[in-house]
């Protein structure tokens, strides 16, 4: 053990004694006792000694339970279509990324199903189709979301336009006006304004059924139904028809922007009751943003217990978002029992994962050069405004305009600063986008859509080593260079760049001094 891990798991213990002394504390005050929990206990233990127990609990990063062994999420192969099952690993313990990472080299994979650790088989698998957009939708990108859980490296669920999970089939999941409570761990930097970045109680038939017929956790700065304070994101519910940030529709002074980067949401139901929590994953207690009554027709709930992730409950399947894990209770929560979740989720130690020898620092000037045999005198490079961008040779011997055209500055991205854009360092401060999956030069508009197109995220090299490109709004597909243009290309698909042939040589680059 390292002195760091030896800190980290000190402070578990202490978190975990605090969150125990909290639950002992409010079931002698209250009207019953509340169990402490053990220093073993993961949410769903929590929930379960308090009798809410989880009847859903979804985690692609660790175990919810102290006892849970078995698999956590299912991948698979974009190279052949086979499969395998990512376990914790030990009983209560992490994502063997590992296994991941060996099954997934020199191509990459998606996330077929995202199981159930509370032994009721509410699995989620890719969503079909429904009242507002068809189906089944594109599953998420496996290595797409890489963070750290316990200073170990685990995956998220990186949504983007087009993806989404579901199980209409559940059970044991709140239905009619019957209380639940939900939570979730999602990446409060990475979010939209379209409709609907959701987890939670849904629509068993995939269309808009009416008020009151959906129940769940929505993240985004979508501002049509309901708002709070701030520019947003906000932690709204999503009731069918309204994302709620209070009792009423529109603006509600109680709901705070929420954008920590890694936040905990959670909503509350019941009778006629309730509630929007949120908080720092990371640090400190949660707030209580809103807690009331149902709005105006919302009474009673009409809910119909399919789980929706990453979506609407039509299968409106526009919106982004990163999910790590989360649960849907039986049973309205204490608010004991909550603080005692999120002093457990705070000591699990979510923190950014950073690539080895991270060569992106904002300002750098960097070269680009290809990794596939043919090409490795070649750069990517780009000349002109509205020009294609694509691989050329540059040498020592190249002229000073060529070399210009090869180097690169390192920026923030502009739709996320956690990844990249790529401004020219040719002096005419246009940036690296893509236009129907092919790779421009162009000046930054400042449009939403022009940043959307021109960040993207390093990820570890498709090749298995150097760095790979990700498109922050297309995450299943890289920057690849194809017949000497630069495109964004999956590993396989309708268009030609999208050829599995050196596709990971081809999206894989070497980070080199500048030229110019």
């Amino acid at each position: 053990m390292t002195a760091s891990s030896g800190i980290w798991h000190a402070r578990r213990a202490l978190l975990i004694l605090a969150a125990a002394a909290a639950l002992v504390i409010a079931g002698l005050m209250g009207s019953g006792a509340t169990p402490s929990r053990a220093a073993t206990e993961e949410p769903c233990d929590i929930y379960a000694a308090a009798g809410t127990p989880c009847v859903a609990a979804h985690s692609t990063t660790r175990a919810l339970y102290a006892a849970y062994d078995g698999a956590l999420y299912q991948v698979e192969r974009a190279s052949d279509d086979t499969t395998t099952d990512i376990y914790p690993v030990s009983a209560g313990g992490v994502a063997k990324s590992a296994t991941q990472d060996s099954f997934c080299a020199e191509t990459y994979c998606w996330v077929t199903e995202i199981f159930d650790q509370s032994g009721h088989g509410n699995n989620l698998t890719d969503a079909p189709a429904g009242g507002a957009d068809g189906g089944p939708d594109i599953l998420a990108n496996a290595a797409a979301a890489p963070v750290e859980v316990d200073g170990s490296k685990v995956y998220g669920v990186y949504i983007s336009l087009g993806m989404g999970y579901r199980d209409d089939d559940t059970t044991d999941i709140a239905t009619g006006n019957e209380s639940e409570g939900e939570y979730a761990v999602l990446d409060g930097t990475h979010y939209d304004n379209e409709c609907c970045f959701d987890y939670g109680n849904a629509e068993t038939n995939n269309d808009d059924d009416g008020d009151g017929t959906m129940e769940a956790i929505n993240f985004g700065d979508e501002t049509t139904w309901g708002y709070g304070t701030g520019t947003g994101p906000w932690i709204m519910a999503d009731l069918e028809n309204g994302l709620y940030s209070g009792s009423n529709a529109g603006y509600n002074a109680g709901d705070p922007t929420t954008d920590y980067r890694f936040t905990t949401a959670m909503i509350e139901g019941g009778a006629n009751q309730w509630a929007i929590l949120g908080g720092n994953a990371d640090s400190g207690s949660l707030s209580t943003d809103f807690s009331g009554v149902r709005p105006s027709g919302y009474n009673p709930m009409k809910k119909q217990g399919a789980i929706i992730l990453g979506i609407g409950g039509d299968n409106s399947d526009n919106a982004a978002g990163t999910f790590y894990e989360g649960v849907l209770t039986s049973g309205y929560p204490t608010a004991a029992t909550e603080a005692a979740v999120q002093a457990n989720i705070v000591a699990a130690g979510y923190s950014a994962y950073t690539l080895p020898s991270n060569p992106f620092t904002s300002g750098k000037e960097i070269s680009l050069n290809a990794t596939t045999p043919c090409c490795t005198g070649d750069y990517l490079t780009g000349d002109t405004s509205g020009d294609d961008v694509g691989i050329v040779s540059v040498t020592s011997s190249s002229s000073s305009t060529l070399k210009a055209d090869a180097t690169w500055i390192v920026e923030p991205g502009l739709a996320n600063s956690s990844c990249v854009s790529f401004e020219s360092a040719n002096g005419s401060g246009d940036y690296i986008r893509h236009s129907d999956f092919e790779l421009y030069l162009e000046p930054n508009d400042g449009t939403t859509q022009f940043a959307l197109d021109a960040t993207f995220c390093p990820r570890a090299g498709n090749s298995g080593s150097n760095y790979s490109f990700m498109s922050y709004n297309y995450s299943y597909q890289y920057i690849r260079h194809y017949d000497y243009v630069g495109y964004i290309a999956s590993d396989g698909g309708s268009n030609a760049w999208d050829a599995a042939s050196l596709w990971d040589e081809d999206s894989t680059w070497l980070v080199a001094s500048p030229w110019s």
